[in-house]
């Protein structure tokens, strides 16, 4: 795993970009800046890791463009030290956009090869989230609560076990939506049964499925 001067040149140029398009934190940029993109999507694409789209990571899903994951970070409102609950741990990229930010990860993925290989990438880079290999509708309750929950797959409804593990006080990102386009849906907890629900614009993501693939 190198990272050169040319990477660093690239991350640089892709976090102008970012910010050209309205992306205006400082610490999310700075996170985005450090963390090699490169490591997180398959060798063919390594070229173009620093454009600002998705790519495939096997299993049928992708890595979400650069964009988005700034956008999704941006509306969690994160706080060092949250502690943060992960749906669609995927390539292992946003996790660690997380973990560099302060957080604490606790994050589940359902394909068995997505959190194998992502595991080995966050350990190379020393980035330690809690990880499992799981059904994310179902939430980690053991863990709970959460300051924070991230969804980065396309809900067709919002889990009301998640809704049950996110702490009063805490926010929900999640995209909720048809299996074409979903509307990214931000939650605020007020209290045990009182939720202030906003939405920030269309995106597609890959569906959120249930179960585990083994």
């Amino acid at each position: 795993m190198t990272d050169s001067f040319l990477h660093k040149g690239l991350r640089k140029k892709l976090v102008a970009g970012l910010r050209s398009k309205g992306i205006d934190n400082e610490a999310i940029l700075a996170a985005m800046e450090k963390i090699p993109r490169h490591f997180f999507v398959d060798g063919s694409f390594a070229l173009h890791a620093y454009e600002d789209r998705p790519f495939p990571i096997g299993a049928g899903q992708t890595v979400s463009q650069p964009f988005t994951v700034a956008f999704q970070t941006h509306l969690l409102d994160l706080k060092k030290f949250d502690k943060v609950l992960e749906i669609g741990t995927g390539s292992g990229y946003q996790t660690a956009v997380l973990i560099e930010l302060g957080a604490t990860v606790y994050t589940i993925e359902r394909q068995r090869e997505l959190f194998i290989k992502s595991q080995e990438i966050l350990a190379q880079m020393n980035c330690q989230p809690y990880a499992f290999l799981g059904d994310g509708y179902e939430g980690k309750p053991m863990f709970a609560p959460f300051d924070k929950i991230l969804v980065t797959a396309g809900a067709t409804n919002i889990p009301q076990k998640l809704l049950e593990q996110l702490a009063v006080g805490g926010k929900m990102v999640i995209p909720v939506g048809d299996s074409e386009i979903q509307e990214m849906t931000v939650i605020d907890k007020l209290s045990e049964n009182k939720y202030k629900t906003s939405t920030f614009g269309k995106f597609s993501f890959v569906p959120m499925l249930q179960g585990v693939e083994k």
